[in-house]
């Protein structure tokens, strides 16, 4: 009796296991999916912004942004460059966007956005709600979080 009750609740743990395993990575590859859509890199997702004080080409300054282009991304079918431009004609924003979350966002030319540095990196979002969408993560940071598999 003893050694089919040891066996029977090493058969649930086992059994368990397993369940757990393939729960984490469907979560893995859920979490996965989900940040891709909405977070990039500094050096994949901003192509020449411009400012005022001629500086670095990937600066973005905090405030609110006017749409005035969208294109398709340059050898890059999976995405849409959004070009925005600030009251300040010098500040231009060059965002290459995932193409997923371009369209679930419905931007069009003449919409408002913003943009507010992080220490993080650059959240965008749109004007009319203040809602962020899309975040541009520091280089480092983006290669801090990447996703990774994990097993249990």
């Amino acid at each position: 009796m003893r050694i089919s009750l040891s066996f029977r609740l090493i058969a649930a743990a086992g059994a368990l296991g397993l369940a757990l395993q393939a729960n984490a990575d469907s979560f893995v590859s859920s979490a996965s999916s989900a940040g891709s859509a909405s977070s990039g890199s500094i050096s994949d997702s901003l192509n020449g912004s411009s400012n005022s004080s001629g500086g670095d080409k990937r600066k973005v300054a905090d405030g609110e942004y006017r749409i005035i282009q969208i294109a398709a991304t340059p050898d890059r079918a999976d995405r849409t460059r959004v070009t925005m431009q600030a009251n300040d004609p010098q500040q231009r924003v060059v965002l290459d966007l995932p193409q997923v979350t371009f369209d679930k966002q419905r931007l069009a030319v003449g919409d408002a956005m913003y943009a507010q540095n992080r220490a993080y990196g650059i959240e965008f979002g749109r004007g009319d709600t203040h809602q962020p969408f899309y975040l541009v993560l520091a280089d480092e940071w983006y290669g801090e979080l990447a996703s990774r598999p994990v097993s249990l």
